[in-house]
């Protein structure tokens, strides 16, 4: 599948060469995608000022946010993998095109699909305001509204650190994002930012795999926009998120109710950084509780007072949207997340559709993600976790795997507790 992003007054190849997508505007004719204005709209409200390579880094973003949502897994070869030829426009085409290899390694990573990549002239920058704003902010952090980032957002906040809280908006967690940042010490600056991106015929259900580079992507425009950042000095962007999910380890050899996405996997993060560093951009990507299960997160967090207030709240189930904006209770991050109230010893108030995990009727024979889970286990007890992980830590990047493997046991051993309290077999 070809797409072809770019400005409102890009030219476009016909619909029946290419998929044309609109970056930061509304398209013309409903043939067309669109993603990014609302994004322009408050930036320039806001009267920030963003380095120009972190604008090109958001409009591959949104292309690649375009792609994931209009192609169609079900009509690849294999009825999984897709190929992707992406066009887009920045303002900088000949720093892009030298990046290409590593663009197109971190985005097949990522999505687990084909990309080629390219890049043209006529991308977006935009016109400094007479006055910009420079946010005081000492780093960024991203607030999901799920569990993990609470904690983070609650620990940067506890250790006196001044984060400026960017969002990506979306429903059933727009609230929460807002209610998390108002509460932290005197109230946090914050930013909800939405793609809003539409292309014709989409995938249903839409395709999360390529979510954390857009999410990223503010992140980074935020970073730049700091009074730090003019000032010449570097800043940290702080990706809050249990070490367990992080590494998406296949649950079995068929791949059995696998995490469906890595958005925040080392080794697609140090690709990033990798590819930051060389656009010169001076933002240094950090996941803090890389080393951490989510049960640890809880009872390790600085502020113990607000999370029990608030954890109920977050939120962290990966059908939550099918389920009427309500936790399911047994997909993966569910499990990860009652796990871990489990390890933190308090009571999980959080309303699950599925609460027993352990019963064996019509209604619960279709829990895929407890059965691999259990699966997992086993194979752990009889093989060893270095068996059971296999080639999923095998990349230079990561280096010593070690500690890894060893939080990844923990986090195993976090569900097998949930699933003896449930009677799961």
């Amino acid at each position: 599948m070809k797409l072809v992003c770019g400005l409102q007054d890009h030219k476009f190849p016909p619909a029946k060469e290419a998929l044309g997508v609109v970056l930061y505007g509304a398209r013309d004719r409903q043939s067309r995608g669109q993603a990014g204005a609302a994004v322009r709209h408050r930036i320039t409200r806001d009267k920030l000022q963003p380095a120009t390579k972190a604008w090109d880094f958001l409009s591959l973003a949104l292309a690649v946010t375009a792609a994931d949502l209009a192609g169609h897994r079900n009509e690849s070869p294999d009825g999984w993998t897709r190929e992707f030829e992406l066009d887009v426009a920045v303002a900088d085409p000949q720093f892009w095109n030298t990046q290409i290899d590593l663009i197109e390694r971190l985005l097949s990573f990522l999505t687990t699909d084909l990309w080629s990549v390219g890049f043209e002239g006529g991308g977006i920058s935009p016109v400094p305001d007479r006055k910009p704003a420079f946010p005081e902010e000492d780093c960024v952090v991203l607030v999901s509204g799920g569990l993990d980032s609470l904690v983070g957002a609650i620990d940067l906040s506890a250790a006196g650190r001044r984060p400026f809280a960017i969002s990506q908006t979306v429903r059933g967690d727009a609230e929460n994002q807002r209610n998390f940042a108002q509460m932290l010490g005197s109230g946090l600056r914050h930013l909800q930012l939405n793609h809003n991106t539409e292309v014709p015929n989409p995938e249903s259900p839409p395709s999360q795999r390529a979510r954390s580079l857009i999410f990223l992507a503010y992140g980074v425009l935020a970073a730049t926009t700091l009074k730090r950042y003019h000032a010449g000095r570097d800043v940290t962007l702080y990706v809050c998120e249990n070490g367990f999910i992080s590494i998406n380890p296949p649950l079995t050899g068929g791949r059995l109710g696998s995490l469906s996405t890595r958005t925040t996997h080392p080794e697609f993060l140090g690709l990033v950084q990798t590819l930051l560093a060389a656009a010169g951009l001076r933002v240094r990507i950090e996941n803090p509780y890389q080393l951490k299960t989510k049960g640890e997160m809880l009872r390790e967090c600085k502020d113990q007072k607000i999370l029990r207030a608030h954890a109920a709240e977050s939120t962290s189930c990966g059908r939550y949207k099918q389920f009427g904006y309500t936790h399911c209770g047994r997909c993966v991050p569910c499990l990860v997340r009652r796990a871990a109230f489990r390890k933190w010893g308090k009571t999980d108030k959080t309303k699950y559709v599925y609460e027993d995990l352990g019963k064996d009727d019509d209604d619960h024979a279709r829990f895929d993600d407890v059965r691999s889970l259990a699966m997992a286990i086993q194979e752990v007890k009889s093989d060893g976790i270095e068996n059971w992980i296999g080639t999923s830590l095998n990349t230079s990047i990561l280096g010593d795997v070690s500690d890894l493997e060893a939080m990844i046991g923990r986090g195993l051993a976090e569900l097998g507790s949930l699933f003896r309290a449930h009677g799961v077999k």
